[in-house]
């Protein structure tokens, strides 16, 4: 197997500066920051979590600290972010918790050149990577894990940023890292893989409410 670990930057469109030429397809209205790229196969994901606060069009996504600002976005289906026990510092180290309204929202929420992994891209890692069972393994971070750190052989650099339920607690940071997919289950319900306290498991679950808040990693169009 091989893995490429890349380093792109990302320029804002309306910061006025120059662009990078390895990255002209890829400007992010979104953020001005530097963002980590890992070939994995025949994909390209990024190699941290998103950590947006507003759409691809520029339009700010609210961000929903209390437990009543968490539900009523829930309640109306509405997107809405937060940092893991609303601590900034969280955010700098394991990205944004989305609900799944931001992650489904027509704007965008992927960066342009990038969108937000389906079901099945996220089952062909899986598969390059071995399969369930090894696959979390090679993912996981080296360190960062209450219990069973990982190889990181695949440069995921996953790390365990917990989740926000539909009722606005926070749960399990430090033991299990969520992210989303695009695909929906049910009308209320939506894809997407775990990383827990298991040694080499990859998860994939399809029962986790809309109104939760996961991770997201992006792939490259």
């Amino acid at each position: 197997m091989h893995f490429t670990v890349i380093t792109t930057l990302h320029e804002n469109l309306t910061n006025g500066k120059g662009n990078n030429a390895k990255t002209n397809s890829y400007q992010n209205k979104q953020s001005n920051s530097i963002i980590k790229e890992v070939k994995i196969g025949n994909q390209i994901w990024m190699a941290e979590n998103l950590n947006v606060d507003k759409f691809r069009n520029g339009d700010p996504i609210p961000e929903a600290k209390s437990y009543e600002e968490w539900n009523r976005a829930g309640e109306n289906k509405q997107p809405a972010w937060c940092y893991y026990d609303n601590d900034p510092s969280n955010g700098k180290k394991y990205g944004k918790l989305y609900n799944w309204y931001a992650v489904n929202d027509p704007r965008g929420l992927a960066p342009n050149g990038w969108h937000i992994p389906n079901d099945e891209e996220w089952t062909k890692l899986t598969e390059y990577l071995g399969g369930e069972m090894e696959a979390g393994n090679k993912m996981k971070n080296t360190s960062g894990w209450h219990k069973y750190n990982g190889t990181n052989e695949s440069g995921f650099l996953g790390l365990p940023g917990g989740g926000r339920s539909n009722i606005g607690e926070f749960y399990n940071v430090g033991g299990s890292g969520d992210w989303w997919s695009s695909t929906e289950t049910y009308l209320s319900t939506a894809w997407y893989r775990n990383l827990g306290y298991g040694f080499g498991g990859l998860s994939r679950n399809g029962y986790t409410y809309k109104d939760y808040g996961l991770s997201v990693r992006c792939l490259r169009d």
